[in-house]
């Protein structure tokens, strides 16, 4: 009842962080470690999780008419290949310093959010309605792979590329975010499944807690508009941010409520 209550719990959170903002990774996988799965299987365990909630997410954003579908498509297709490259090929990633590099563009991404936000918040009309560059593209390649190997943090990424090189708004930013994650996430799962590191369990009571945050979110972010996306972006990049450079201990506190 402790592990369900706790998984439930933590997916509500997740889903909703990671359709308005991201990192809230760090939230289960810091739960599923907690409860005792090695990184490895907590890192592939998170996956199903996160594909249903991406599922949910994008069928709410759908129904409500604020997806760029045929934007959402294009870009989906390198974030594809590139998580495919970064799921499939192991590399001895140091986390301390990923978790530094993800403080960092958070951080820089909250300096774009108060400086000329019309720019990086608002969308920019000019630029949404022309053709993606291959930079766009390659960007978004590189991107999948980080998403492929980690994906903690990854929504920052896509929210930096989706409103700094297509030009989206906050709102449609978060609708082809979710879209691009839910077009790799099925295909991260499957290799983690092919090398036996899923726990079916875990993952589906996670992805309960998970959709419920996921319909909350999306819901919250078309009726209350850019500004309260806005407003939960910075709050998560703050507490995530003073988590990353060592100034509160999320995963402590986590840690601590399970054995309370």
């Amino acid at each position: 009842m402790v592990e369900t209550i706790a998984l439930i719990s933590a997916g509500v959170l997740v889903g909703f962080i990671n359709t308005l903002a991201g990192g809230g990774s760090i939230i289960s996988l810091s739960v599923l470690m907690m409860l005792g799965l090695p990184a490895p299987l907590a890192n592939g365990t998170n996956r199903i999780a996160i594909t249903i909630q991406t599922l949910v997410a994008t069928t709410s954003f759908k129904q409500q008419k604020v997806l760029e579908t045929k934007k959402a498509i294009l870009l989906s297709i390198p974030a594809i290949l590139g998580s495919l490259l970064g799921a499939w090929f192991a590399v001895d990633i140091n986390e301390d310093v990923f978790e530094i590099a993800i403080g960092v563009i958070m951080l820089i991404m909250l300096f774009f959010i108060f400086y000329k936000p019309h720019k990086f918040i608002y969308g920019r009309k000019n630029i949404t309605e022309k053709p993606l560059t291959w930079s766009t593209y390659l960007t978004f390649f590189f991107i999948g792979i980080y998403g492929g190997f980690i994906h903690m943090g990854v929504g920052y990424f896509l929210l930096a590329g989706i409103v700094g090189l297509a030009g989206f708004d906050l709102v449609k930013a978060n609708a082809i975010k979710v879209f691009v994650v839910l077009a790799y996430a099925p295909f991260t799962l499957l290799v983690f499944l092919w090398y036996n590191q899923v726990n079916w369990k875990y993952g589906l009571i996670l992805a309960i807690g998970a959709v419920i945050g996921a319909l909350v979110a999306s819901r919250l972010a078309v009726s209350r508009g850019v500004e309260f996306v806005k407003w939960v972006i910075v709050c998560v990049i703050l507490i995530t941010s003073a988590d990353m450079f060592g100034i509160i201990d999320i995963k402590g506190l986590i840690s601590g409520l399970l054995e309370n």
